[in-house]
């Protein structure tokens, strides 16, 4: 029992710590990039420390961190907020921290199994004894024995009960995890992990498949006239904009200012249909700037849709729906082509 013991405090003591974290960056509405990570890790880790009662007491009433506060009481892993690419691998991390949890349980399971398998002969062993020895066994040892085995059985009925529990609780944390892993934290739109496996599932399955590709049109000169803050909330608007008008497709950001939109059973031209109404939707509304009420002047985004041969790959329609966003491009922006 030992073994089995071991196996599952470590296990609870890997979820534990997980879920600390994971429910602090949750209660806070932070994301999971290295800063915000590695605080909650501290946090989490020593909940006695001053740095606990002092985010106890900045938050208590039911208040938020925001990034400067992380900041100032000493959130020193990086100052600058985490690439697409580094948030891409912490999600990674937490499907594999999540993963790990998981074999435990397997080895927990395994250690189970061994230990019933080792009941079961002890069992048959002491029944073979019983046999041999009927005419001197009282009363009083097969009780003993009986009892002996009902305590077995029960101890490992309860460890079976608490396997499912922790079986059923760790598969919603890997979905959580892969989900999270598959997302983009910005816009909350599917990352290009998803694009590519969402495309190819389609494909396997003989699906009709359309590929856009968008761009915010002079994105550069937003983030640089007025910060990447601004830059963010652009990113967001257009997201949301083309999650609206593309209701039922897959739309995800692809990196940067890039969006793809992943068209299935749909024709050509009900794809573009859809796509221009968000692109005249973004060009018709006027940005101001939340602070000051200043105008941000014209957002548009320009866009390539072609349809994807069967069998053909991600990258290669991709590619074809690219070279159709740089022609786009080069023919005043704020437009489609389609090919």
């Amino acid at each position: 029992m030992g073994d089995v013991a071991q196996l599952g405090d470590r296990v609870a003591n890997e979820q534990s710590m997980f879920d600390r974290i994971r429910d602090f960056l949750t209660r806070n509405a932070l994301g999971p990039d290295p800063v915000n990570y590695e605080f909650g890790y501290r946090i989490a880790s020593n909940p006695g420390s001053d740095l606990a009662r002092a985010v106890g007491e900045l938050t208590d009433g039911g208040v938020r961190l925001t990034r400067t506060d992380i900041e100032a009481l000493g959130g020193t892993v990086a100052h600058m907020p985490a690439s697409a690419g580094q948030r891409e691998e912490i999600g990674q991390m937490l499907v594999a921290q999540t993963q790990m949890q998981v074999e435990g349980f397997q080895d927990l399971v395994a250690s189970m199994r061994t230990e019933a398998r080792d009941f079961g002969r002890d069992l048959a062993a002491k029944a073979d004894a019983i046999r041999g020895l009927s005419g001197s066994v009282s009363v009083g040892d097969i009780v003993r024995l009986t009892s002996a085995m009902l305590e077995r059985v029960q101890t490992t009925e309860e460890q079976l009960e608490a396997a499912t529990r922790e079986a059923d609780e760790l598969r919603r944390k890997l979905e959580e995890a892969r989900d999270n892993a598959q997302r983009d934290p910005l816009t909350g739109l599917a990352n290009r992990r998803a694009f590519e496996e969402s495309y190819a599932e389609r494909q396997q399955r003989g699906a009709k498949v359309c590929v856009a590709v968008c761009d915010i049109d002079h994105f550069k000169r937003v983030n640089d006239g007025f910060g990447h803050a601004v830059g963010d909330r652009v990113l967001k608007a257009i997201a949301k904009s083309l999650n609206d008008h593309c209701e039922g497709q897959l739309v995800a950001r692809y990196g940067g200012e890039e969006f793809v939109v992943l068209f299935t059973d749909m024709a050509l031209n009900e794809a573009r249909a859809m796509l221009e109404t968000a692109r005249e939707e973004v060009s018709r509304k006027r940005y101001r700037l939340r602070e000051t009420d200043a105008p941000l002047g014209e957002v548009t985004f320009s866009g390539g849709l072609t349809l994807a041969a069967p069998g053909e790959s991600a990258n290669d329609a991709f590619v074809r729906a690219d070279g159709l966003l740089y022609a786009a491009k080069a023919d005043g922006r704020n437009c489609l082509k389609v090919g």
